[in-house]
C-alpha cells in the first residue's frame, strides 16, 4: 500500500516540479531583475529625470520662448525631417542589401558584409570629415556636381547623406537574419501555383519581414535625431538652413545657459518617444494582421 501511495504520488510531485522549474527560468531572477531595474535606472531614468526637473526651474513663458524660437524651429525641422527622410533611404536600400547578402553569392561577399558595419566602428567626426572631403566644392565628387549646380556639402542635404551613411547598418542588420531564416518552401510551393516574383515578395516575403523593417526604420531614425559628429563638419552650421538641433543644444551649454538646452532636449525627447510610440504599434498592429 505505501508502495501504490508512493507510486501514486510521484506523479503528483513531477508536475509541482515541474510548475516550480517553469517558475524560476532563470536562477536567482529576482536579485537580477533588481540589478536590472538598479542598471536602468541609473543609466536611463535619474539622466531623464534630472533633464525634466532641470526644465521645471523656468517659467512657462521662458520655457515657451526658449523651444519656439525660430532658429530652434529650423533646427526641429531639419533635425527630424532629414533624420525620417534618411531613415527612409535607408529601408528600401539597406532591404536591398540584405537580399543580396542572403540570396546570392557572389566573390567578396565577406568583404561587402563587412563594409556594412563600418559605420558602427568609424568614429562619428571621422565619418563626417571624409564625406565633408568627398562632397565639398573641391572635393572627388564635388568638384564634378558644383558645375552642375548641385551643392551637397553645407546644405540640408549633406546631413540626409550623413544620416544615410550612420543609419544603414541598423536596417541591413535588423532584416538580414529574419531573411535568413524565412522558409523558402513557402516561396516554392507559390512559384508552383503560378504566382509571379512580384506576387511572392508581397505576399509570402514582405509581411514576414515588416516587422524587422520596421524595427531598422525605428533604429535608424532614432539613431539619426540624435547624430551630432558625423553631421556638424559637413551641414555648415547655417542658422535656419543647415543648423540641427543637437548643435543648437551644445551651443546653449556654451553659453551656460543649461536650462534652456535641456527644454529643447525635452522636447526632442517628447517628439521622439512619440514618433518611437507610433512606430511600435504599427509593429503590433502588422503582427496582429499578420
Amino acid at each position: 500500500m505505501g508502495a501504490a501511495m508512493s507510486s501514486a504520488g510521484a506523479p503528483a510531485s513531477a508536475p509541482g516540479r515541474a510548475r516550480r522549474g517553469a517558475r524560476r527560468v532563470l536562477p536567482g531572477f529576482g536579485l537580477t531583475l533588481g540589478y536590472t531595474l538598479f542598471y536602468l535606472s541609473v543609466i536611463v531614468l535619474i539622466p531623464l529625470s534630472a533633464l525634466v526637473f532641470k526644465t521645471f526651474t523656468l517659467t512657462w513663458d521662458q520655457f515657451w520662448t526658449a523651444v519656439s524660437a525660430p532658429r530652434v524651429l529650423a533646427s526641429y525641422r531639419l533635425t527630424f525631417g532629414a533624420s525620417f527622410l534618411a531613415a527612409v533611404v535607408n529601408l528600401f536600400f539597406g532591404l536591398l542589401i540584405a537580399w543580396v547578402l542572403v540570396r546570392y553569392r557572389f566573390p567578396g561577399k565577406k568583404i561587402v558584409d563587412a563594409l556594412v558595419d563600418l559605420p558602427f566602428a568609424l568614429p562619428t567626426a571621422v565619418a563626417g570629415i571624409s564625406l565633408t572631403a568627398l562632397l565639398a566644392g573641391n572635393g572627388w565628387v564635388g568638384q564634378y556636381l558644383e558645375p552642375l549646380g548641385i551643392q551637397l556639402a553645407f546644405k540640408p542635404a549633406g546631413v540626409v547623406i550623413a544620416l544615410i551613411f550612420i543609419g544603414l547598418p541598423f536596417v541591413v542588420r535588423t532584416v538580414q537574419p529574419v531573411l535568413e531564416d524565412a522558409e523558402k518552401e513557402l516561396e516554392e510551393a507559390a512559384t508552383s501555383l503560378g504566382a509571379t516574383r512580384w506576387q511572392i515578395f508581397t505576399k509570402v516575403i514582405l509581411p514576414s519581414i515588416t516587422p524587422a523593417l520596421l524595427t531598422g526604420f525605428a533604429m535608424a531614425f532614432a539613431r539619426a535625431v540624435g547624430e551630432y559628429g558625423s553631421v556638424i563638419f559637413i551641414a555648415g552650421n547655417m542658422p535656419m538652413i543647415s543648423e540641427i538641433t543637437p548643435l543648437i543644444i551644445i551651443g546653449k551649454l556654451e553659453q551656460y545657459d543649461y536650462a534652456g538646452a535641456t527644454a529643447v532636449a525635452v522636447v526632442m525627447l517628447v517628439i521622439s518617444f512619440i514618433l518611437l510610440l507610433v512606430i511600435n504599434a504599427l509593429q503590433a498592429w502588422q503582427r496582429k494582421h499578420s
